[in-house]
């Protein structure tokens, strides 16, 4: 209960204020003038203008209202090295304990730092303000933190804390602790294909003598490129060559520590984007003809190719008796395009060629080499592919996938996708295929083949092959058995989806991977990860997924659209994942490509030490080397500077209540202020009549 004085003036301020002065002055003037009756007429003039004030005794009914601790709990993927775990709800279970045998504490727990997929480090700092968001800072008694010290969100200085109360960190661990770790020194985001990229690092070690050795692995795409011994602590760089656009994951291991920690930071992953320069391709029209623009346009169109076409207008017998110096045209560079420089090219396209003399057979064989190291071809066949002069007829015939039989089938059909086409990334979901018949238009002439080999994806009338794709060593050769694609690009009945088409096909054959037919893939959605597996096998065998910890799940993957088998899980830990049936092999990464919480493992109280000194609070070990946990004492503490000492930590106890009445009794209003007025005049009036 508590009491006070409250005024409720019943004129405005300036004219309180006006008599309080011309109050003061006559008060004054009978003091100085020695007025018999001065003090009574003082006091009598006084009550008067405090009348105008409208005084009013007031009483408050209170209720005191507890104290509030908040025990945060560090939950990060760092407090399960070792005997943490144990060390931490040992101390949990003691300290909560003991602080609920304070009277007038309110204890509230929170657990923080558990691993999402999203948040980089342990934030237990954003978990206490959280969990104190409804608390007046008057109210607040301190915080205890049981963490391993690897806290990532300590605020620069205890203002922003925002409450005056000790915090304590209680570390868990031991004194003792052995690490090694790889540190990333620069490592670049984008690399050019076929091009080498340098990444610097260096391995440290914790808690041993300096001046050891590390083995260290590199492996590119989970593949091994590199093994070497490393100085400790000493800065080492490694070249790594990137051989595909599209993220390149290098990681680089070091060899474990004995006796240490955990090995799970012995490894630093670099997720390198592959970018193309430019994407050469040669394209080499035998003769003029409605369709030839098509391949043209298409690879013009595209910013990333770098197209060199040559149309033969003029074969070397053609004889006509025209003068050389009167001839526009220019020598088709057949030497330096395939044999000097052949390699430049990522494609190399015969639209409609036959054999006219002007390259020699010695040519073919180069680009039948070119091919089995790497090199793709793609001959778009016509009426040339079934003639004696056909392409065919050339060493090209060991690499292309079926034999013309010398015939055509010339009539309306409907380019149809085979089953093991819808299967195929260049042609599973393209527009109009799935309807019977396809809703593109019809073409009209199709090369009858004979000993098709690789892989048909489109076929033609009587089921004939139309488009062929296969793999010669190291390289790929498409064939299509027709040169009427460009129909679908006139928009004839229609049109069709030749963009898409022919842009699937020529990316497939310059090995870009998102076409790969046979591929295991991660793919990050938010917090979800997504197993994919590309086959054109009718089932999808079970993957093994690792997560950044070292944790292994078998996922049996659901069959999606046709070639494509799924699964999806959560990704609750940031880091490297890696996903493998045991043929291939996936990684991606989710998050940072090295997590704060991984950096450093070793506990340590030297973090929050800064931050609970200018609390008045402690950061101390709760474990000797021998991992036994004990706990200070807990007390009690009204007021202090500090709230620590060798064997006990403190509280800080409030005095924060609640008001749940209040009383008000005027004092100038009724018969009390009546007599107050009444006995003032009357004392004054008594004076002066002596």
């Amino acid at each position: 209960m508590g009491f006070g004085l409250a005024f409720s003036p019943l004129v405005p301020d300036w004219v309180i204020w006006t008599a309080v002065a011309i109050a003061a002055v006559i008060a004054l003037l009978l003091l100085v003038t020695r007025t018999r009756g001065a003090a009574i007429r003082a006091i009598a003039l006084a009550l008067l203008v405090a009348a105008l004030a409208n005084p009013s005794l007031t009483r408050e009914d209170r209720d005191p209202l507890t104290s509030v601790a908040v025990v945060v709990v560090d939950k990060s993927p760092s407090q399960n090295f070792g005997d943490r775990t144990s060390q931490t709800e040992a101390a949990r279970e003691a300290l909560v304990a003991r602080l609920k045998r304070i009277p007038g504490l309110e204890v509230r727990e929170v657990e923080a730092g558990q691993a999402d997929g999203e948040t980089d480090g342990t934030r237990l700092f954003h978990a206490l303000s959280a969990r104190l968001a409804d608390v007046p800072p008057e109210r607040i008694a301190g915080a205890f933190m049981i963490t391993d010290g690897r806290v990532h969100d300590v605020p620069a200085d205890a203002g922003a804390l925002g409450f005056a109360a000790p915090l304590h960190a209680l570390i868990t661990g031991r004194p003792n602790e052995r690490d090694r770790r790889v540190v990333l020194v620069a490592a670049p985001r984008f690399g050019i294909v076929g091009h080498a990229q340098t990444v610097t690092f260096r391995v440290e070690d914790s808690g041993v003598p300096a001046g050891g050795t590390a083995q260290v692995k590199i492996s590119r795409d989970g593949e091994l490129v590199d093994q070497r011994p490393v100085r400790v602590g000493a800065v080492t760089e490694v070249q790594i060559q990137i051989p595909h656009s599209g993220p390149n994951i290098v990681e680089i291991e070091a060899s474990p520590l004995e006796g240490e920690l955990t090995p799970v930071n012995n490894r630093a992953v670099v997720s390198i984007e592959g970018v193309r320069d430019k994407l050469r391709v040669l394209l080499v029209s035998g003769e003029p003809h409605s369709g030839e623009r098509t391949w043209r346009n298409l690879l013009k169109s595209d910013p990333n190719v770098d197209l060199v076409h040559f149309t033969i207008l003029r074969p070397p017998e053609k004889q006509d008796g025209t003068p050389i110096n009167e001839l526009s045209l220019i020598a088709f560079p057949t030497r330096e395009l395939f044999q000097q420089r052949i390699n430049d090219f990522q494609l190399i396209i015969f639209d409609r060629y036959a054999r006219q003399g002007v390259l020699p057979i010695i040519y073919f064989d180069n680009i039948a080499r070119y091919v089995r190291d790497g090199g793709a071809v793609m001959v778009a066949a016509g009426p040339d592919y079934a003639s004696q002069t056909s392409i065919w007829r050339t060493p090209l015939d060991q690499i292309l996938p079926a034999e013309p039989t010398g015939k055509m089938t010339e009539r309306p059909f409907h380019a149809r996708i085979t089953d093991p086409g819808r299967r195929h990334p260049v042609t599973r979901g393209l527009e109009g295929g799935a309807d019977d018949p396809p809703h593109w238009s019809r073409w009209f002439r199709l090369v009858d083949t004979k000993s098709a080999n690789g892989t048909t994806i489109m076929q033609g009338p009587d089921d004939k092959p139309l488009l062929l794709l296969s793999r010669e060593g190291k390289g790929r050769v498409a064939l299509m058995l027709s040169d009427h694609i460009w129909l679908w690009a006139r928009g004839y009945e229609g049109g069709g989806p030749h963009l898409d088409l022919l842009r699937r096909l020529s990316h497939w054959l310059m090995q870009q991977p998102e076409l790969e037919e046979e591929a295991l893939r991660l793919v990050v959605h938010g917090k979800d990860l997504t197993v994919e597996r590309q086959t054109m096998a009718d089932t999808a065998a079970p993957v093994t997924l690792t997560s950044p910890s070292g944790t292994t799940r078998t996922l049996t993957l659901d069959a999606g659209e046709p070639g494509m088998w799924r699964s999806t899980v959560t990704a609750n830990e940031l880091g490297l994942w890696r996903a493998t049936d045991g043929k291939l092999t996936a990684l991606t990464n989710v998050g940072p490509a090295n997590p704060r919480e991984f950096a450093q493992v070793t506990s340590t109280p030297d973090v929050l030490a800064p931050i609970a000194n200018q609390t008045g609070g402690d950061s101390r070990r709760i474990a000797d080397a021998s991992g036994t946990v004990e706990l200070p004492r807990i007390l009690a503490v009204r007021s202090s500077d500090t709230y620590k000492g060798d064997d006990w930590l403190g509280v800080k106890m409030r005095d924060a209540s609640v008001v749940r009445g209040i009383g008000v009794l005027p004092m100038f209003a009724g018969v009390l202020g009546l007599l107050l007025l009444i006995g003032s005049l009357a004392a004054t009036w008594a004076r002066e009549g002596r």
